[in-house]
């Protein structure tokens, strides 16, 4: 069984390739988009192009899915979602997410986002998405929230960036929650 494209009303969600790291790197080089990420901005094409590759390697080993959304007007590629920490046997899985920021307030993450819990609870019969965030990015824990996510609790000094530890937010969501 080979990747799992999935598609919406204005996206294509695909397998991360070599031919979107370009685009990739123009995303991940944003300290706006990097700010609540949890790593550094991207420095090189170079380091996009290994973290491509980490997706493939993540998903051949069956331990995460990283899908790279595509505007399906333009062919655009506009940014990545998936499941991390993935575990199919004990049915549970994180989702991250990040979006060039001329496409933020569109609805584009919501929808990407819907479709890989659908995905995720129906066709990986997952019982657990979480997610982490900052305490600060408001953007996504208002997404989290609008799609059902419940809050569990605070993580300190979670996160490591820019020297430092940061706290983080803990959500979940589960299959019995969803709809």
């Amino acid at each position: 069984m080979g990747f799992p494209n999935l598609e919406t009303t204005r996206l294509k969600l695909v397998q991360v390739e070599k031919e979107h790291a370009q685009s990739f790197y123009e995303i991940m080089s944003r300290n706006e988009v990097t700010k609540y990420y949890g790593m550094e901005s991207l420095k090189s094409l170079e380091d996009a192009l290994k973290i491509v590759e980490s997706f493939q390697n993540t998903y051949k080993s069956k331990r995460g899915i990283r899908w790279g959304i595509v505007l399906r007007d333009t062919g655009e590629f506009v940014g990545t979602l998936g499941l991390n920490n993935l575990s199919t046997w004990s049915k549970k899985a994180e989702i991250g997410f990040e979006l060039h920021p001329s496409h933020w307030n569109k609805g584009i993450t919501t929808e990407a986002v819907r479709e890989i819990l659908r995905y995720s609870f129906e066709d990986l019969e997952i019982y657990r998405i979480g997610a982490i965030t900052y305490p600060q990015n408001e953007p996504s824990i208002q997404l989290l929230k609008r799609l059902g996510f419940t809050e569990e609790g605070l993580l300190r000094g979670y996160l490591y960036q820019n020297n430092q530890s940061h706290h983080a937010l803990v959500f979940s969501l589960l299959r019995t929650e969803w709809q």
